[in-house]
């Protein structure tokens, strides 16, 4: 999935995921909701690392 298709599904800026994945950006709870439902993945997956 590209970022641009992310951010539409997820309903960002193409911007934003683009900030999250540098680590430029302190994500906020909704936003990290709208990434995991536009990946299909719970969130607690999404988060573990």
């Amino acid at each position: 999935m590209s970022q641009q298709e992310l951010a539409d599904t997820a309903e960002i800026s193409k911007i934003t995921v683009q900030r999250i994945e540098n680590a430029k950006y302190s994500v906020t709870l909704d936003t990290l909701i709208s990434i995991a439902e536009a990946l299909n993945v719970p969130l607690k997956k999404l988060v573990d690392y």
